[in-house]
């Protein structure tokens, strides 16, 4: 599985081409993905490196705001366009949007902050909940399937996820509730610069986040006619936190309405420290919603 942390790594390695506007302009590779469309992780922890390559490093990311606007095409590359809106005496802010065709497919908007010190407390991680060792790996789950969807989720992703209480790749399982819990887990070692793994967890974010909307309605990703598509992605990191160690992702969808479902997420370190938060809107159009 090194090969797939691998593809990760250097799909994060964007290019300065040298050109500019009145922004900064960066340009980065797609992933395959087995339907042809850039998966929506990707392009967003590609926006956050292209932002974070015109910060000082003192400054690490602490939030962002984003919209997807269209389908990224795995067959092109993608240019990312920065501009520098503000840099205070602490905080700094960039606009990041992402182009292909010469059409925006995400704009984003992320702030970043000098480290400081201030009041402290955090919601507290579930304890009654079973170890990632314990439960199926997504390769012991889909393995066995000759299916492209199936072959990339089980051997070519750059995570291990392992879902509590099971996963809902074919079928779900167990009490139809609008919650669940993933461990999550890069598969190879990454780099120890911080800035990296900040990106990559938005990166393994965009996973599992709409599961839960699936969840509470018994539809599995395997149901013929389901539609998914990331809206929007919102995050806020607390602490840092490497990617390559086990992960708890907790999440919750709190409604789910015209076509659209909301869900909210925290991680966990597995020593229980919150280290970043997440919401996220998707349109979900299911066949038994009509």
């Amino acid at each position: 599985m090194s090969g797939s942390i691998d593809g990760l790594l250097s799909t994060l390695q964007l290019t300065d081409t040298g050109a500019r506007t009145t922004e900064d302009i960066f340009t980065g590779p797609s992933q395959w993905m087995p339907l042809g469309r850039v998966f929506g992780g990707q392009v967003l922890a590609q926006s956050i490196v292209a932002a974070t390559n015109t910060v000082p490093d003192d400054r690490p990311i602490h939030s962002i705001h984003g919209y997807f606007l269209r389908p990224g095409d795995v067959q092109h590359p993608i240019t990312f366009s920065v501009d520098r809106i503000h840099d205070g005496r602490s905080f700094s802010t960039r606009r990041t949007q992402a182009f292909q065709h010469g059409e925006p497919i995400l704009s984003l908007i992320a702030s970043f902050q000098t480290e400081d010190s201030g009041l402290e407390h955090q919601l507290e991680m579930p304890d009654d909940l079973p170890d990632p060792e314990s439960l199926p790996s997504t390769a012991d789950v889909l393995g066995h399937l000759e299916h492209d969807v199936a072959r990339y989720w089980s051997s070519e992703r750059a995570f291990d996820v392992r879902h509590i209480p099971s996963p809902v790749y074919l079928s779900v399982e167990g009490e139809r509730t609008p919650r669940q819990a993933v461990w999550m887990k890069a598969y190879g070692r990454l780099p120890d610069d911080p800035r990296q793994h900040r990106a990559a967890l938005a990166y393994a974010s965009d996973y599992s986040i709409l599961e839960p909307v699936l969840r509470a309605h018994g539809v599995a990703w395997a149901t013929p006619g389901l539609k998914v598509a990331s809206l929007d992605h919102a995050m806020w990191w607390h602490r840092d936190a490497r990617v390559d160690e086990w992960l708890l992702f907790t999440m919750d969808s709190p409604s789910a309405s015209g076509g659209r479902g909301l869900s909210l997420g925290r991680i966990y370190t597995r020593d229980g420290v919150l280290v970043a938060s997440v919401a996220q809107e998707g349109m979900v159009r299911a066949p038994a919603a009509g």
